[in-house]
Formats: C-alpha cells, sequence, structure tokens
C-alpha cells in the first residue's frame, strides 16, 4: 500500500471519528436541555388576538370533542407510577414535566427525558406538548406528535407514570 493511501486512509478514519462524537454530543445535549419550542406560544399569541384558532392541533381522542370542560382543569393528579396519589395546582400558564430539577412535575425513572412533555393553558382549554421526547408522550394510548388539548380525566402516560387533569 502507498504511503498516500495510507494517510488518505488516516484521515478518513479520524474525520469518520470526529463525526460520531459530534453526534454523541448532540444527542447527549438534546436529552439534558430539550429543544426549544417557540412555535406554539407563537401560536397561542396569534389565537389570543384573533379570537379563533390558529391551526386545529391533530388530536388522538374523541373525547376532546363531546367534553367541554377541558378549561375546568385546576389540578393534576398522578394516577399510576411511583408518585401514586400525588396531587399539583395547575399554575396559569404552563407546567413542564421530565426528570430535570428545575420541572413543575418531576418523574424520575429511565423512560422519562429531562424535558419530556410540557402542559400548555391555553384560550380553549389545556393541552399537551411532547417536547421530542425519546420514549414519547401518551394522551389515552395514542402518542402525542402535536399540541393536542386534554379533556377532563383522560389518562396521560410519560414513561412509568400515568395522570390525568381534574377540575
Amino acid at each position: 500500500m502507498s504511503e498516500l493511501t495510507y494517510w488518505v486512509l488516516k484521515f478518513g478514519f479520524l474525520a469518520l471519528l470526529w463525526v460520531f462524537v459530534f453526534g454523541v454530543v448532540y444527542a447527549l445535549r438534546s436529552d439534558l436541555f430539550g429543544q426549544r419550542v417557540r412555535r406554539v406560544v407563537a401560536q397561542a399569541r396569534e389565537e389570543q388576538v384573533s379570537g379563533r384558532p390558529a391551526a386545529t392541533p391533530a388530536g388522538p381522542s374523541t373525547r376532546a370533542a363531546r367534553s367541554g370542560t377541558e378549561s375546568e382543569a385546576r389540578r393534576l393528579v398522578v394516577t399510576d407510577g411511583p408518585k401514586a396519589g400525588l396531587e399539583l395546582e395547575l399554575p396559569e400558564e404552563e407546567l413542564t414535566i421530565g426528570r430535570s430539577a428545575d420541572s413543575g412535575l418531576v418523574i424520575r425513572d429511565d423512560f422519562t427525558s429531562s424535558h419530556h412533555a410540557r402542559l400548555l393553558h391555553w384560550p380553549t382549554g389545556w393541552v399537551i406538548q411532547d417536547l421530542d421526547s425519546t420514549n414519547g408522550t401518551f394522551l389515552d394510548g395514542v402518542r402525542v406528535h402535536a399540541p393536542t388539548p386534554v379533556p377532563l380525566r383522560t389518562p396521560i402516560t410519560i414513561g412509568t407514570s400515568t395522570f390525568e387533569l381534574r377540575g
């Protein structure tokens, strides 16, 4: 093998190694700090100004259409998991859920991301938003891909914990 081929292979392998290292660092950074989601806030402001929804979020459950009481939710009740029985008063605007200590609801298990999901209070009621978590957020057994309205007493599952909104 010529010396030129040896040097090309050597630097090619080194470049591939650095691509792998940067990929791992990016994945760790995304898991630890989450990703910023600004589009939802802009949509909520547009809804407040115009008085009508900017776009209808995709919802997995037909119970959201039947139930007009989702804006009456005042507390979050953990129904299953390590913190079963815990009740939290819902904040005015949003509640972050995840493993991170700065989350409003801290869930410590291997299936929950640092910043896993967020409950947002929109003029139309409470919605759940998955923050690009690895294992997903489930509303009534269906994975959430977009901000989705949460009716009262509908199970939300994150990792090994299940909770619901109550009046």
